[in-house]
């Protein structure tokens, strides 16, 4: 299957993995299935590493950094609770961890010799963002009505996310510099699969010469577009639970976007096309990626990449 646009020689591509890719879906509380729901994708990435020459991975951690909160805030009567901003740093760790394995076993057997790293990657955001007195980011398992009734009883924001049931909101500041950028670059130049701004980085800000963490989980697909902006990507694929892009989502004349120009995608957005809980921040990233320099976003969902960079599934959004 060719896959057009990635090649040996070319910018970088750049694959954002669905945090809730990674979470087994038959589950009411969406328990970890390591390995077999990794699986799908670094198979993909394998492939792609070859096809592309150079790969950079990140993912999203929402369900996940939802579950580490709830954990802290069960156990606070045992052991102080870690800030937010650490519960992001040990979603990267571990989700890190898992993807980096299952890809270096993926590659193993395949008889192909790319090492793979994990990088715990600091995003710095402004002290001011209005994102965090507006808190908009979904994060950890779904309730329903009655459930999010008592959640925010206890103080937590909750919203209806694109009719799936209800979730804690928390605050979501614009990512503006990649602390650790260099290091990432000097991995990708050396020839190594990175996976980095895992759940959108660990939120910081700057106070003189230091940074602090900061109470907040940064959308990942803006991220994510950042960072292939930073590294000169070619391609951006959002891996998502949807196969494609649609008009009309869920309702009887449902139309699904195969290949549109980002004029065309903005001008959907503005039409109200877009939820902000699902689709409406990928498209967003992907305006962002494709006005700095980006040739194409492509997204679709795991098991799907491949076809999709071939034109063969998913949606492809391209500048012009």
């Amino acid at each position: 299957m060719a896959l057009a646009g990635c090649s040996a020689g070319r910018r970088p591509c750049v694959v954002a993995v669905g945090g809730n890719s990674l979470i087994d879906p038959a589950s009411d509380r969406g328990n970890l299935d390591t390995h077999d729901l990794a699986r799908a994708v670094c198979e993909e990435i394998a492939t792609l590493a070859v096809e592309a020459g150079s790969v950079v991975v990140t993912h999203g951690n929402g369900p996940q950094v939802g579950f580490e909160m709830l954990r802290n805030e069960t156990a606070s009567a045992l052991i102080p609770p870690d800030g937010m901003d650490v519960n992001v740093a040990a979603t990267q760790g571990y989700i890190g961890y898992l993807i980096q394995q299952v890809l270096g076993d993926v590659l193993e057997e395949r008889g192909l010799d790319i090492p793979v790293s994990s990088v715990i990657t600091q995003i710095q955001v402004d002290p001011r963002d209005p994102g965090f007195s507006s808190p908009t980011k979904p994060v950890g398992p779904f309730y329903d009505a009655g459930e999010a009734r008592r959640m925010m009883s206890d103080g937590w924001r909750m919203c209806e996310d694109a009719g799936r049931g209800w979730r804690r909101v928390v605050a979501s500041p614009k990512p503006l510099k990649i602390l650790e950028l260099p290091v990432i670059r000097a991995l990708v130049e050396a020839g190594q699969i990175v996976i980095c701004a895992g759940g959108g980085g660990v939120p910081v800000v700057r106070e003189g010469l230091r940074v602090r963490g900061v109470p907040a989980v940064i959308d990942k697909d803006h991220a994510t577009a950042l960072l292939a902006g930073s590294l000169g990507a070619d391609t951006f694929i959002i891996s998502t639970g949807v196969p494609e892009v649609y008009l009309h989502y869920g309702k009887p004349d449902q139309r699904t976007l195969r290949r549109a120009r980002l004029a065309e995608m903005l001008e959907y957005l503005e039409q109200g096309h877009f939820a902000s809980g699902s689709m409406r921040p990928k498209i967003l990233a992907s305006a962002s990626f494709l006005e700095n320099g980006g040739a194409r976003v492509v997204i679709t969902s795991p098991g799907l990449i491949l076809s999709a960079l071939a034109g063969e599934a998913g949606t492809t959004i391209l500048a012009r």
